[in-house]
């Protein structure tokens, strides 16, 4: 059937059409020369007559090995996908439209690129951070001479050394990370539909440069969102000067004008409970009278006074504790006592002098006084998210949780939580779309979908990436030894956790489609 051509596609014919070329071959057809090599002079001049002008100042991200990172990106693929066909076979899998790819994800996406050409509604990556100790270096086995080099790229000998010294040396430097990043995040914007999204997880070590690369590849008018994600509320006190409390989202269009965004489903009773006053929204919160071993007058004697109300249900103190001069209707006053017990308010005269916009005075047989609880952050569901991320779920323990509950130890270090997976993943794609993760870790993205569509009956798809990279057997002996004893895997593998993870969470979901995989 359908799922086999597009394997043979996928190995085969990996060409990625260039339209920029094309369309200039199109309305310049003078400015290439007979071998089809395109003479930039000659088309400048072309444009001067026309006058149109030419700005000099110009403003974008530049580093050692770009120009590199610019070949690496349109550098045809050099190796093969194959089916695992047995695997495919079973009959689980056999109409799955999911995908699982073991390889080195620049090589796949080369090959995506042709097969899923502009087919993608939505991206996720949670690359590597960067951060000098979550093991990110730059490896490279492409083989160039200097010479090579700079033909390919045009740089004098000068910078071809520096660059080939720098993919030899698994530096870990800003450069670095951007060589590496840079041409897999200008193959899958190929992959993205017009209308489609990237989500990028990423924190405060790269948050900056991945923002102007981004610019670069999608536009900076593609821009939608960097999102504050809350991970540890609680904050993480290892940090200097601030507890650490979140990362960023970051949201590309592959098209602004086109792109469609889905907003949460909340219901109209989830926002029932809150009243809205000139402040913001607020609900009853606690009496306004003291409870507990500190309340009573003796322990707080000058937080017992009269409060007045009047008709109007405006609130008033009075230095003198005599009853206000001016007020309409009937006055009561109010003293904070219970079962006949003098007890105390929780707040100063002043504070209730100052803030009577925070008071909720009720009537429901004896009159009370309350504090206005104003929301928290994350109490108030809003349809349309909101540019600070947070739910109690997104915290990154839960993350860990899931896959202990799944494989029986974490055997990963900081997994994504599924609930804010399934949350950008609701924002970005919709029934019957493709989602593509080609950092995909733990496979957090594929068990997201999955519960996803259990929960709605949806039929989102994904396409999942990830580099069969040796685990050290000391640095990670749980994980090492669970591939080695409990999957039967002779060389362990991250791998080998993505694809058990995938099948025992179709399992769990009793989902029979799978999903299809190949390796390189």
């Amino acid at each position: 059937g359908q799922e086999m051509n597009k394997e043979q596609k996928i190995t085969t014919d990996i060409k990625v059409p260039n339209k920029d070329l094309e369309t200039l071959k199109i309305h310049f057809p003078h400015c290439f020369d007979k071998d089809g090599n395109f003479q930039l002079e000659k088309f400048k001049n072309n444009l001067t007559e026309k006058e149109i002008n030419f700005s000099t100042e110009s403003y974008g991200l530049d580093w050692l090995g770009k120009s590199y990172a610019r070949l690496l990106a349109s550098d045809p693929a050099t190796t093969l996908l194959k089916a695992d066909e047995i695997h495919n076979a079973k009959p689980e899998n056999a109409n799955s439209e999911n995908l699982l790819i073991k390889g080195d994800n620049l090589e796949v996406l080369k090959h995506l690129a042709n097969a899923y050409y502009e087919q993608v509604k939505m991206i996720y990556i949670d690359p590597p951070y960067n951060t000098g100790n979550d093991g990110f270096l730059y490896k490279d086995d492409r083989k160039f001479t200097v010479k090579e080099l700079q033909q390919l790229i045009g740089v004098d000998v000068e910078k071809a050394k520096r660059i080939l010294d720098f993919t030899k040396q698994e530096s870990n430097s800003h450069s670095a990370w951007l060589t590496f990043l840079y041409p897999r995040l200008y193959i899958a914007k190929q992959l993205l539909k017009d209308e489609g999204v990237i989500f990028v997880s990423i924190d405060d070590n790269e948050a900056a440069q991945l923002r102007l690369l981004l610019d670069e590849i999608f536009g900076e008018e593609n821009f939608i969102a960097q999102l504050p994600t809350i991970m540890n509320l609680k904050g993480n006190n290892d940090e200097f000067g601030f507890a650490g409390t979140h990362e960023y989202t970051l949201v590309y269009s592959k098209n602004k004008l086109k792109t469609t965004l889905n907003q949460f489903n909340v219901s109209d009773d989830d926002l029932e409970d809150w009243t809205e006053d000139e402040i913001g929204f607020y609900k009853q919160g606690a009496n306004l009278k003291a409870t507990g071993t500190n309340a009573p007058r003796a322990k707080r004697p000058n937080l017992y006074y009269p409060i007045f109300i009047d008709s109007n249900d405006t609130v008033y103190v009075t230095e003198d504790d005599n009853h206000p001069v001016e007020f309409q209707g009937e006055l009561t006053t109010v003293f904070p006592i219970t079962n006949e017990q003098e007890m105390s308010w929780r707040w100063s005269k002043d504070k209730v002098k100052n803030e009577p916009n925070n008071i909720i005075v009720s009537r429901n047989g004896n009159i009370g006084i309350y504090k206005k609880q104003r929301p928290a952050l994350g109490d108030l569901p809003s349809k349309k998210p909101k540019t600070i991320f947070y739910k109690a779920e997104y915290s990154s323990g839960n993350g860990t949780a899931q896959i202990k509950s799944l494989l029986g130890d974490k055997y990963f270090a900081n997994p994504k939580p599924i609930d804010l997976i399934k949350d950008l993943i609701i924002i970005g794609s919709s029934e019957g779309e493709f989602v593509l993760d080609f950092f995909s870790g733990s496979g957090t993205t594929a068990d997201a979908i999955m519960q996803l569509n259990v929960e709605n009956i949806e039929n989102r798809k994904f396409i999942l990436v990830q580099l069969p990279e040796p685990i050290d057997p000391k640095k990670d002996k749980a994980a090492y030894d669970f591939i080695k004893n409990e999957l039967k895997i002779d060389l362990p593998t991250i791998y080998e956790i993505t694809k058990e993870r995938i099948v025992r969470a179709a399992k769990k979901h009793s989902i029979t489609a799978n999903s299809k995989i190949s390796e390189r």
